[in-house]
């Protein structure tokens, strides 16, 4: 039972608010704030400590969320009803807080699948992509074709995997839009953990391939065919064409065998998703200690979600290695900016109403939580959104805080194991990539406990550390790229989340 003292979280002294641990009825008394709840408060959701007047910061991990609305008088509950967002200067201190990454001299090691041109897969999956949406029917109905009986005779193969989206036409054949449609399809198509890969357009379409493989400076080969409907005579001899060239693919394929590999070769998508309250105390930070100790044993981890490090940017900046790594990602702020303002919106369209249930008020207050996925080491450089990703270290990827599309870019840019937390209790796969799913908290760990894989909650709960769940997580990535099926895998999660982020007008 947990004693009155112990009823909240303070994340900092210099806070504001504390964090209800658990629901605390009106008049519960906070004997280590020397406050009284005044009304209930939510598990996970803010109460104040202190009086705040009107127009007043208010903060938490000693940064601003936001900016009472009303008097806030301590136990009172702090959330939408009166804390909003607010313009404020951020020092962005470029390279200020950069230190140099220790690397361990013995870098840990998982069992991975060398490429012939030194890449290392995490699975073995053959993929069939469709340039356009007109052709993703004949996509699935090829990858059908090779069940759990066909496969058989295949064991080192993972399956066949169908690519497919919703647009690829009504674009312009040249511009921004296209440029980020290419560049997923082209890092999907010759991503490490496909053997091979199947390009399937309709043959008019905007996105030609063609003009697609030329601007990806792909070319057609064995491991990467492409064809189109028109050009093969219609959607019988496409899909027997399809499935006759994977046919030729799979002994091949199936030849691989996995051998020891250094970390250094693991790339690492931070996702989170279905954020509340909880995500910036435990699985965010749990997630940070594990990207560190994944950048110190040689090896990637791409944070992102540009939309939702809005407020902590100054945070990732002190970190860049340089003026110019940190600059860029200022760079991508002010398009964002400018974006949202061009389309009638604001930066603080975000938080979602499940993060506001879930105690997470203003994108401000998000952004700080999310910011500590990415934990302490060095930013190495900044990427646009499906980018390949050839540095080592910690890195940034521009994207949308939207997941399907947020992970589509980290995999596109080379992410070979994905990490995702949720508070919520979100349901997302992304092949050919595995995904591990870290609780925020342990009562949605216990409820779903057949799509999470680690219970963060513990670091809620007192009964672990930071760094010790932080450790569990960085030993259960090693196990998953070796081959261990995470939690979404079992259920076969991943073919329908592949979405390219769709910029401009539909024409």
């Amino acid at each position: 039972m947990l004693q009155t003292a112990d009823l909240t979280i303070r994340l900092n002294a210099a806070d504001d608010v504390v964090i209800a641990r658990t629901e605390l009825p009106a008049g519960t008394e906070v004997l280590k704030e020397r406050m009284k709840c005044s009304v209930t408060i939510p598990a996970g959701h803010k109460v104040a400590t202190r009086n705040l007047n009107a127009g007043e910061p208010v903060r938490r991990y000693n940064q601003i969320i936001g900016f009472a609305t009303q008097l806030i008088k301590p136990g009172d509950h702090v959330h939408v009803h009166n804390l909003a967002m607010g313009n404020f200067e951020r020092d962005y201190a470029f390279c200020e807080d950069y230190v140099p990454t220790e690397f361990n001299l013995s870098p840990a090691t998982f069992e991975g699948i060398k490429r012939d041109d030194g890449r290392v897969a995490t699975r073995n999956y053959l993929g069939v992509i469709s340039s356009v949406n007109c052709s993703a029917h004949v996509c699935r109905l090829i990858a059908k074709y090779f069940d759990d009986e066909v496969l058989a005779d295949y064991p080192n193969v993972d399956g066949i995997v169908p690519i497919h989206h919703r647009t690829g036409c009504g674009m312009g054949s040249e511009g921004e839009p296209i440029v980020y449609l290419r560049r997923v399809l082209g890092g999907y198509a010759i991503h490490p953990n496909f053997h091979s890969s199947l390009l399937i357009g309709l043959g008019c379409e905007a996105n030609q391939i063609n003009n697609l493989l030329a601007a990806q400076g792909l070319q057609r080969s064995d491991r990467l065919k492409a064809f189109t409907i028109q050009d093969t005579g219609g959607t019988r001899k496409t899909v027997q064409t399809g499935i006759d060239m994977i046919k030729e693919m799979l002994p091949d394929a199936n030849r691989v065998a996995r051998e020891t590999c250094s970390a250094s070769h693991l790339t690492l998508g931070l996702e989170c998703g279905g954020s509340d309250g909880y995500s910036g105390i435990s699985a965010n930070p749990a997630l940070g200690a594990a990207a560190d100790l994944l950048v110190m044993n040689g090896g990637t981890a791409i944070l992102s979600e540009t939309p939702e490090v809005y407020g902590a940017e100054h945070l990732l900046t002190r970190r860049a290695v340089s003026k110019e790594v940190g600059e860029k990602l200022v760079k991508r702020i002010h398009w964002w900016e400018d974006y949202t303002t061009r389309l009638g919106g604001e930066m603080n369209n975000n938080p979602s109403p499940g993060n506001k249930a879930g105690g997470l008020t203003t994108i401000l207050e998000k952004s700080l939580g999310a910011v500590a996925k990415g934990g302490t080491k060095g930013m190495m450089d900044v990427y646009e959104y499906a980018e390949p990703v050839l540095a080592k270290g910690f890195v940034f990827m521009d994207t949308p805080g939207y997941d399907p599309v947020s992970v589509t870019g980290h995999v596109a840019g080379g992410a070979n194991v994905v990490c995702f937390t949720t508070g919520r209790g979100s349901a997302y796969g992304c092949k050919p990539s595995p995904s591990i799913k870290l609780a925020t908290n342990t009562a949605l760990f216990n409820k779903q406990e057949e799509d999470m894989d680690i219970n963060c909650g513990k670091i809620v709960d007192g009964t672990a550390s930071i760094e010790e769940v932080g450790q569990e997580i960085f030993e259960y990535i090693l196990q998953v790229a070796s081959g261990k099926q995470s939690k979404s895998e079992q259920w076969g999660y991943g073919e329908d989340e592949f979405a390219p982020w769709v910029l401009g007008p539909t024409m």
